[in-house]
Parts: structure tokens; sequence; C-alpha cells
């Protein structure tokens, strides 16, 4: 057991996509956990009607932040492409739901997003011992390349080797991970605060344990009011199609 004097913890979210009540939930489980440092990997909006208060409550908060793509397409009204990947039921839903936060969005909200940090690196010393921390939104090139569990290790190792850290900790694709490699190297993936796309829809953060040995990960995933988000979403100018993801009712009846 590592004493709690000879430790340091850390908190890292990721993806909140306007999702008020999921971010309330992962910042009141932190608390009650005792951590006080925390970091946001980024896309802060879209998809749930509260960008502008989850945009507000980070800055009020003083949680570092990095930009994701989305914070990205909003803050520099980047024009929306359509994805191979995503139907035309979706494709539709995110030109109206990507629109929305472009209205929405207050000049200072959006000029906070513009100026969010690409990738943050933290050294954490406890004993003798340095760790470095590598956070991105998605990689170290994009903020918008999705690298999944199912990836070769070595991409993960490139991505520590040139980062020369021991953990790296990325979002983006709204499914969480953990991969160890020797020498208590890490990639992790934080998964979402609010718009998750594991079968659960819980809200996912990452807890960091830094001991002067070892780095232990634990990715907590916890329930939040998620009907108050769906009715949100489906009273407001966003698709139905993001309060019935969310819902997730196919998974429901399997």
């Amino acid at each position: 057991m590592i004493n709690r004097m000879d430790m340091i913890q850390i908190a890292v979210f990721s993806d909140v996509h306007g999702n008020l009540p999921a971010l309330n939930a992962v910042l009141e489980d932190m608390e009650k956990r005792g951590i006080q440092q925390k970091f946001c990997l980024g896309d802060l909006v879209d998809f749930a009607p509260w960008g502008n208060e989850v945009t507000e409550k980070i800055t009020h908060l003083n949680i570092p932040c990095l930009m994701g793509n989305h914070d990205e397409r909003i803050a520099f009204n980047i024009p929306v492409v359509p994805l191979s990947k995503h139907s035309q039921e979706e494709t539709e839903a995110r030109f109206i739901a990507i629109d929305h936060s472009k209205q929405h969005i207050t000049k200072e909200n959006k000029r906070f997003l513009s100026t969010l940090p690409f990738h943050l690196k933290l050294n954490y010393k406890v004993g003798k011992k340095h760790w470095n921390i590598q956070l991105v939104h998605s990689s170290l090139s994009s903020n918008d390349t999705y690298l999944y569990e199912s990836e070769n290790d070595e991409v993960f190792t490139a991505m520590l080797k040139e980062s020369r850290s021991d953990v790296v900790v990325m979002g983006h694709t709204h499914l969480s991970f953990k991969k160890s490699f020797e020498n208590n190297k890490w990639a992790i993936n934080c998964g979402s605060v609010g718009r998750s796309k594991e079968e659960n829809r819980l809200a996912s953060y990452l807890v960091l344990t830094m001991s002067e040995e070892q780095i232990i990960p634990e990715i907590i995933q916890i329930a939040y009011p998620l009907e108050e988000t769906v009715h949100a979403i489906e009273e407001s100018g966003i698709p139905n199609y993001y309060a019935d993801f969310l819902r997730n009712e196919q998974a429901l009846m399997l």
C-alpha cells in the first residue's frame, strides 16, 4: 500500500462536449477523492447545450485545458467536413449540432477556446523519481487522429519515445483504455466525460497515482443525471440524434 504522504494523484478528463451534468458529477467525484490537480484534454463544446457553461466552469476553476478538435473548429469557424465513418443521419445531425455551438458560443468563451494549448507536458518529482506525463487531445501531431486500443503497440511506444515521457494520456475517441509497456510506461485513453461511446454511457476520467516506484492508472466511470442532459438536448436546437445516442436504447434492449 502506498502512503499518501509518498504519492501524488492527478485527474485527467476529456471530451465534455457541452454536457454540464456529466462534468459536475465527475468534478464532484474528484473532490470526494481529494484530488486537487485536474487537467482537461479538450473538446468542451458541441452535442449538448451547455458549451458556454462548461467553458466558464473550466475557466472559473482554473483547470488547465488543451484545444480539442471541436474547440478549434468553434474558435476559428473551421468548416465541418463529412466523415466517411458517419452515417447519413449522423452527418446531418453533426452539421446542425456544430452550427448550434457556433451560434450560441459567447465572444469571451470563443476567445478562450482560441488560446488553448495543443499539448501539455507535466513533470512530477516523487522522492528521487521524476515522472514525465504527456497530455494530448488525440496524438502528438494532430488533435483529430483516432488512436484505439487495437493499434499496434509500436504506435504508442513511438509516442512515448518522441515525447520522452513515461505516460501519454489522450482522449478524442470517447473509448477508454490502458496499455502498459516495459519500464512502467503507459499509453492511456481517459475516455469521455460527456459523450461516452462505451456501452454503459458512464462519464469516464483517469486518476494517475504516482509513487517513487511506480505509476498506477485507474479509469473511473460514474453515473450522472443522464436524463437531464437528454431532455435539455431535446428542448434545444440540437438534433435528438444526440439524445438517443446517450440513452443508447439499442444497447439497453440487448
